[in-house]
């Protein structure tokens, strides 16, 4: 049974993810101010902090259920019975080679 306590690699992961998070709710405030002192309308700014807001939120979100994915991913180990797949790419495909593009060509039409 896998531990409760969190790994140090997750921490610094959840550190990263709340310093991000931070400064994406310091751009919601700044913008709005910038918008302001530039002249914008109040409600064009608002409008603009309440999106920031919720792009925040949803990103905010996004992260959170990513990192716990990805820490119930490490803490699982892979079942012993499926092979090894090499990760490769269309190079280590095998074939004889017939269909590796170019030009093809009827079997019954001359090539030249």
């Amino acid at each position: 049974m896998p531990s409760s306590r969190p790994t140090p690699e997750a921490h610094a992961g959840d550190d990263r993810t709340t310093e991000l998070i931070r400064w994406a709710a310091f751009s919601c405030v700044l913008v709005p101010v910038v918008l302001l002192w530039y002249g914008t309308s109040l409600a064009g700014t608002a409008g603009t902090a309440v999106g920031l807001a919720a792009v925040t939120a949803v990103c905010r979100l996004l992260l959170r259920r990513s990192e716990r994915c990805a820490a119930r991913l490490l803490d699982e180990e892979p079942p012993p019975h499926l092979p090894h797949v090499p990760l490769g790419g269309h190079r280590q495909r095998p074939g004889t080679g017939s269909h590796r593009g170019g030009r093809h060509h009827d079997r019954s039409t001359p090539v030249g």
